[in-house]
């Protein structure tokens, strides 16, 4: 299969990586000249087959919003009918139904997918839902079994209506929020109470045995052994737009969601002291995703949803 890759940042590059040690030729395309293969969108359109190789099929790896669905005009205005656009990107659930009704204008369908795995992505594989026709999901099959894990679990078509993907990722994203917190503050009360002497290797002990254990207690029990108190991190912890826009669809749908809601509100807590249950969230974050950490809370504060921090 050929594929066109549009951005090649932490996730896009190694994304570009695990699809080629599969086999599968990719095209990519970044404004970093340094990372791309070609020059420009179009560029990377041209060097796919044409009809006869099959439907040009091109992958959207960019910020949520404004980026994206620029992206995903001009590549309207290039590819024709039969192709295929996949936003992989962390787009809001509404936004898909904009973007697959621009493409099918010009006959290109569209599947949007929800992706997770982070920078630990490329070695482990990703955890992928998608959102689309069973005849466009089926375009760019080969793509979703390179990129997700070996066996038979981390893919799944979440519905044929355009945002199922996104809108799966998005509560997933949700309950990432709530399970961070669980942990974020239970470390907090250890620490704080002058009765256990080894918090982290309690944190360690819970990794085998426990109902609590998960990938997120490794990942914090990991940043603990870098840092046992956190004192490198600042108590703030960016939201990258996800769980504000979970909670917003649990109201649209009066579905109470006391735990995620309450998550979202102590990320918000961090924007105004250090917090220490923000330490060990923006450290979690950094080991998951690779995203940056602070040594002190910057100026101005918050995060929109078209900033994918």
């Amino acid at each position: 299969m050929h594929i066109g890759l549009v951005g090649l940042g932490k996730m896009g590059g190694n994304m570009r990586t695990r699809m080629r040690n599969a086999g599968l030729t990719v095209v990519g395309y970044d404004r970093n000249p340094d990372l791309a293969d070609v020059g420009s969108l179009a560029e990377m359109v041209e060097a796919l087959p044409g009809p006869d190789g099959g439907p040009k099929v091109v992958w959207v790896m960019v910020p949520a919003g404004d980026p994206t669905r620029a992206t995903i005009k001009e590549l309207a205005d290039l590819l024709g009918e039969g192709d295929l656009v996949v936003d992989g990107g962390n787009s809001k659930y509404t936004d898909d139904a904009i973007n697959a009704e621009l493409l099918a204008q010009q006959g290109v369908g569209f599947v949007d997918c929800g992706v997770s795995g982070g920078v630990w992505g490329l070695q482990n594989g990703y955890a992928l839902m998608c959102g689309g026709s069973d005849e466009d999901v089926a375009k760019v099959q080969p793509a979703f079994d390179a990129l997700r894990p070996e066996g038979d679990s981390g893919f799944v078509h979440a519905g044929k209506k355009p945002g199922a993907g996104h809108f799966a990722k998005m509560v997933h994203n949700g309950i990432e929020y709530a399970m961070m917190q669980a942990y974020a503050e239970g470390w907090e009360l250890l620490e704080a109470v002058d009765l256990v002497d080894n918090v982290t290797e309690v944190f360690d002990s819970w990794r085998a045995g426990t109902v609590i254990r998960s990938w997120l207690l490794d990942l914090l029990v990991a940043a603990l052994e870098e840092d046992t108190h956190l004192d490198k991190i600042a108590g703030y912890a960016d939201d990258s737009g996800e769980g504000r826009w979970t909670v917003e669809a649990a109201i649209d749908n009066a579905v109470p969601m006391h735990v995620i809601a309450a998550s979202l509100f102590a990320r918000f807590t961090s924007r105004q002291d250090d917090s220490p249950a923000m330490k060990a969230i923006a450290a979690m974050r950094n080991q998951f995703g690779g995203h940056a950490t602070h040594t002190e809370a910057p100026a101005g504060g918050d995060v929109g949803p078209d900033n994918p921090a």
